[in-house]
């Protein structure tokens, strides 16, 4: 069976939180473990922050006194886009933004690596997701935006013999 979901929300830190528990509510008549849970919400949580702070600079939430955004013109915030389908057992997730892309993918995705010192970000958004999920892959092209695609198989066996 072949079930699909798609969330689109503006660009603020707000909705991370909402983004992370709507994905986990999507799989949760798979009965996930408590881990297999964790490991998706993480990773669901880094990705849509990564759009939120990188893509769209907007750093509402996360550094006092900063504007709401700065991605368009018109002062709004931007969409992130979350698209997820479940085939059987198998979570395929999607996070993308049109923000302002990534330079250089493979130095984005270096554990330590961050563009942003200055607010305490730790570079290590994209090791958790790939260190929770089964597949992880990353496309951008600068001004035009990012995607993010992971893989989570859920029920991956249990560690006690029926």
């Amino acid at each position: 069976m072949k079930n699909e979901m798609e969330l689109i929300f503006d660009a603020v830190s707000d909705n991370e939180a909402f983004a992370r528990v709507a994905v986990a509510a999507f799989i949760a008549h798979l009965d996930p473990t408590v881990e297999e849970m964790a490991d998706i919400k993480t990773a669901v949580s880094e990705a849509v922050t990564n759009s939120i702070i990188h893509g769209y600079e907007n750093l509402y939430g996360y550094k006092r006194g900063a504007s709401s955004g700065t991605a368009g013109e018109s002062g709004s915030p931007g969409k992130v886009r979350v698209h997820c389908i479940l085939e059987k057992e198998i979570l395929h997730v999607e996070v993308i933004d049109q923000g302002r892309g990534i330079e250089n993918v493979e130095q984005a995705m270096e554990p330590l690596f961050t563009t942003k010192p200055e607010l305490e970000r730790s570079g290590m958004g994209f090791a958790f997701m790939e260190a929770f999920t089964d597949e992880l892959e990353v496309e951008s092209t600068p001004g035009k935006g990012t995607t993010v695609r992971m893989v989570k198989k859920i029920g991956t066996g249990s560690w006690i013999d029926a």
